[in-house]
């Protein structure tokens, strides 16, 4: 296991970066790609996850082959094929669609903080999926996933709440992903021991 830089994401080989932001404490497992994205800190993905257009809160936990905002085909048009917009692989004189990729990278994915998005999961673009949600192995998400739901299925549909709806408000305007990285290790003991509720006890709002 590497140990993370708070300055440089840890990219395991045969990566593909194109146009991305991370932050702090972030990994890339081998064969990932990358496009257009922002990662937060902590944030991680498997081998092999796909991820284009998407904003990816903090301590966001990605399984491998994942794919998170994939991209479409233009489906109105007289063909779906991409040589309508890569034309210029096919002709000289032909140029990009910059249009059709201005729009293509205007449909945000948002994945929220400390989620958990299965292995082989499908997040669609402009889809949001909420703050400390689980999206199930092998779920096509089409819909907006509520903070704190967990969801499985083809196209995915609720299956039950992680927390129940009181205690996931409280988590959430606790926002531990926003303490710093001394604070964290300092309350480690406690999110190891603690269940979510005696953990808010310890660190209300008031308190933290």
């Amino acid at each position: 296991m590497p140990r993370l830089s708070a300055d440089t994401p840890f990219l395991h080989p045969d990566c593909e970066i194109t146009d991305t932001r991370f932050g702090r404490y972030c990994e890339v497992g081998r064969g990932s790609r990358i496009a257009h994205a922002e990662i937060g800190d902590y944030s991680y993905c498997d081998r092999y996850a796909d991820i284009a257009n998407a904003e990816i809160g903090k301590f966001a936990n990605i399984a491998s082959f994942a794919r998170i905002g994939p991209t479409d085909h233009p489906m109105a048009n007289a063909s779906l094929h991409h040589f309508l917009y890569r034309s210029h692989d096919y002709w000289d004189d032909a140029d990009l669609d910059e249009a059709f990729f201005r729009h293509r990278r205007s449909r945000i994915a948002r994945i929220g903080h400390d989620t958990w998005i299965g292995h082989n999961a499908v997040i669609r673009p402009e889809i949001t999926v909420g703050d400390g949600a689980v999206v199930a192995a092998g779920a096509v998400v089409t819909k907006d996933v509520a903070p704190y739901e967990i969801v499985g299925g083809v196209p995915a549909r609720p299956l039950r709440r992680r927390y129940p709806a009181k205690v996931a408000e409280r988590m959430q305007a606790l926002a531990w992903w926003d303490w710093d990285h001394d604070t964290l290790r300092a309350r480690l003991p406690e999110f190891r021991r603690l269940s979510a509720e005696a953990f808010l006890e310890a660190y209300a709002v008031s308190g933290a």
